[in-house]
């Protein structure tokens, strides 16, 4: 028996068993009365220790656990084993639109841009188990590194392996959005998310950042968008040392089209954010994560094994046992 899912469907006929030891105390003192009492000037000749004499008060035990059996049955012994389902009736449809440009190795952030992102990012996408997610990457261009799917390794995966150095330098963000739309347009889930990560102003790409605002309030696809960078200045890669290839890095002033970013988040019923620090980047990410919560119903399932007849045939069982003893090996001593 699974003690863990074992209940009492009526646990307050238990009380019941505070009065067996008062039976028991009120057989003790009557069990005199039960036998008859015969005067006789001497008792010699008679042998009164015999065995059955001795075992009499089997009687009374065997009552008493009679009684027992009858009240834990009362109080319904039984098991409960539960299943669960959970069901979700609001799937949600992401896609993290970032961009990989060279900028995103400044230091501001720790280690840098790109690689606080990359932590915080994959941290967000372990907190949508229920979700789809895709990852589009640009810079001078755009293209889908992943399409949405809900296998979470895979994006996790191409998450960790962003890079900067894959597309052409600048930052396409009109491409970012418009490839992310794209990714988007078929999908059937009830809710549509774009969340586009920024360090910079759009400075390249064929695609008006506002054209593909407009494509995307079209579709109903809300954008999330986000200032990533320090205020002030910061420290950017700006070439790569003859010698030992490494990149060099001098301070240069932050620039991010903050106003371009809150007209694509207001557009689309979204939200603009700043991150000037690894913290605020996180707690960015936290608080999209709670306005974008995907419903999910959990249904239980009960099965119930009812326990008390056993406890009701063992009732029964010492009754009869002792009706049988009492009429037939204890007769003589009643």
């Amino acid at each position: 028996m699974n003690w863990s899912n074992f209940e009492f469907h009526n646990p307050e006929f238990l009380w019941l068993l505070i009065l067996i030891p008062l039976v028991a105390v009120w057989h003790f003192f009557m069990r005199k009365k039960d036998a008859a009492v015969l005067t006789m000037p001497s008792i010699k000749g008679f042998k009164t220790d015999s065995l059955l004499s001795k075992l009499k008060p089997l009687l009374y035990l065997l009552r008493i656990l009679a009684l027992v059996a009858i009240i834990v049955a009362l109080a319904r012994p039984r098991n409960v084993s539960v299943s669960k389902k959970t069901k979700s009736n609001k799937g949600i449809d992401i896609v993290m639109a970032i961009d990989v440009s060279a900028s995103m190795l400044a230091k501001d952030l720790k280690p840098n841009r790109l690689e606080a992102l990359k932590k915080v990012a994959i941290d967000f996408v372990d907190r949508r188990p229920n979700d789809r997610i895709g990852i589009v990457v640009y810079a001078g261009e755009s293209f889908t590194q992943t399409p949405i799917t809900s296998d979470k390794g895979i994006v996790k995966r191409t998450i960790s392996e962003l890079k900067w150095g894959q597309l052409e330098g600048g930052t396409a963000i009109g491409m970012g959005l418009g490839s992310a739309v794209n990714r988007l347009k078929e999908s059937t889930a009830k809710s549509k998310v774009i969340i586009l990560l920024t360090d910079g102003v759009n400075n390249s790409g064929n695609i008006d950042p506002r054209t593909a605002t407009e494509l995307a309030k079209e579709l109903e696809i809300k954008t999330y968008t986000i200032g990533l960078g320090t205020n002030g200045m910061a420290d950017f890669p700006y070439s790569r040392d003859p010698r030992t290839g490494e990149l060099q890095f001098r301070k240069l002033p932050v620039e991010i089209d903050e106003d371009l970013l809150k007209e694509i988040a207001a557009e689309t019923q979204g939200k603009y954010f700043r991150a000037t620090d690894n913290e605020s980047l996180k707690e960015i990410y936290d608080e999209i994560d709670k306005l974008e919560k995907t419903k999910i119903e959990e249904f239980k399932y009960y099965n119930y094994q009812e326990k008390y007849r056993i406890f009701i045939f063992l009732g029964l069982g010492f009754l009869l046992l002792e009706f049988f003893l009492r009429n037939t090996i204890f007769k003589s001593f009643i």
